[in-house]
């Protein structure tokens, strides 16, 4: 059977359809920007330290700086998906090689899953704080993995639905709780600017999570330009927003996240339009099944992608009524450390170093082990920056190396910064180096991955 012509290809052997346009692409974005999961996160955000709380103003600041620099890293990791129409994953054979494009698929896959449980869980929560206890936890939960999993199934029309219709109601929803929130005068208090940084690196995670699947999309663009745009713009005012929108939620509720959602539900019409912004959430957890079944084809091209994505689902679903969704602080730390360094070394091989004209997604593509040494770097000077606590004994490890290498933490260093300059500049002298940027690729530097655009 073969895919619709208006629809995303089945296995990777077909091509994907270019149907997406500027507004698609900032719609579809726009509303992965706007996460109920960030209104409650709002405190890490407030209070990345745990003790510390910005000023509205630096937290504001903070939200807008971090929003900018995360989202132009997602856009630009869209623009190669646009030109060579591969997904995520197997564009990354081009940086690694095929076979070592398997090690960030893998980890990919794994904060898919753990994306994927939190949305869910998020999900069922909301629908619980409109409903009350009357329907179980579970059974908003199964509910809300099946509705996903049928999303999945033609996701170029789940998109366009996005722009025609969900995203109007979206941005009634939002207004209509900002003004209603605003009204009730929250006490926003005064703060520091000291936990700024950490701020801002808590705000850069939340939209870096997203590089290693923005070309999951963007491989349907019409223009890497529509890609890239679509998602700064859509990206970055919606973030904003829902953090600044979280804010004032949760100066309402003593900065308590978990009653963060009653501050919307209890303002006139609340439950209506929060409603909204609950049934609106799918497009997260879809976003998250879909980008996992195509990291799943870089390792299992022939197969298709609506089986993945049953397969996913269900496993998502399992996950998500066990999910603790204290750890999703640490977790956002985690995808900070793997995937901004790793970003930084395809930006700078791409864009700087002429990988556009040598990108080879073939199965053949040979490794190129030594592209893994900055990724590696870029990690550890991650981990030697941040401040943010994640679990107690990684962050006594990494205190103790900071001590025996002489390296003192100062409060204006910004983690995700840090790995992306250091993963940059090491990136850049690969090209000095055997198999590094420079080296040419086996492949026929005439054809361009558009010619071959998934393994036969």
């Amino acid at each position: 059977m073969t895919a619709a012509v208006d629809e995303a290809p089945l296995t990777l052997d077909q091509a994907p359809p270019k149907t997406l346009g500027a507004l698609d692409q900032g719609a579809f974005w726009a509303n992965l920007g706007v996460s109920l999961l960030g209104f409650s996160g709002a405190l890490l955000l407030l209070d990345p330290l745990g003790g510390a709380p910005l000023g509205i103003g630096a937290a504001v600041l903070a939200a807008v700086v971090g929003s900018l620099i995360g989202t132009a890293m997602v856009g630009l990791a869209a623009v190669p998906g646009a030109r060579t129409g591969a997904p995520a994953m197997v564009l990354l054979r081009g940086l690694f090689g095929a076979r070592l494009s398997y090690v960030p698929t893998v980890l990919n896959i794994v904060q898919m899953f753990g994306w994927g449980a939190f949305e869910l869980w998020v999900i069922a929560t909301g629908a619980q704080a409109i409903f009350g206890d009357a329907v179980p936890y579970q059974i908003w939960v199964v509910a809300a993995g099946a509705l996903t999993v049928g999303l999945t199934i033609r996701p170029l029309g789940m998109i366009r639905l996005l722009r025609r219709f969900v995203t109007a109601g979206v941005v009634v929803a939002m207004i209509w709780l900002t003004v209603a929130l605003v009204r009730q005068a929250p006490s926003l208090g005064t703060g520091s600017w000291t936990a700024f940084a950490p701020a801002v690196d808590y705000v850069i995670a939340l939209s870096v999570s997203w590089v290693p699947v923005a070309a999951d999309y963007a491989r349907h663009s019409r223009s890497g330009r529509a890609a890239f745009g679509g998602v700064v713009t859509g990206y970055t005012i919606a973030q904003v927003a829902c953090l600044v929108l979280g804010i004032l939620a949760l100066a309402l509720v003593g900065n308590d996240p978990g009653r963060v959602w009653e501050a919307f539900v209890a303002v006139p019409l609340g439950g209506l339009f929060f409603g909204v912004l609950v049934l609106r959430e799918t497009d997260q957890s879809f976003a998250n099944v879909y980008s996992t079944a195509m990291s799943l084809q870089n390792l299992m091209p022939r197969v298709d992608r609506r089986v993945l994505s049953v397969a996913v689902g269900a496993l998502t679903t399992v996950i998500a009524l066990f999910a603790d969704v204290n750890s999703y602080g640490a977790f956002l730390g985690v995808i900070g450390a793997v995937f901004v360094p790793m970003f930084a070394v395809l930006a700078v091989d791409y864009f700087l170093l002429g990988g556009s004209a040598r990108w080879d997604t073939s199965a053949a593509a040979p490794a190129r082990w030594v592209m893994i040494v900055p990724w590696v770097l870029g990690f550890v000077a991650y981990w030697l920056v941040t401040a943010v606590p994640t679990l107690d004994p990684w962050d006594a490890w990494w205190a103790t190396v900071r001590e025996s290498v002489g390296f003192e933490r100062q409060p204006w260093m910004n983690a995700a910064l840090a790995a992306f300059l250091v993963a940059a500049l090491v990136t850049l002298v690969t090209r000095f180096l055997p198999g590094g940027a420079a080296a040419p690729s086996r492949r026929d530097p005439r054809r361009t991955s558009r010619d071959d655009p998934a393994p036969r």
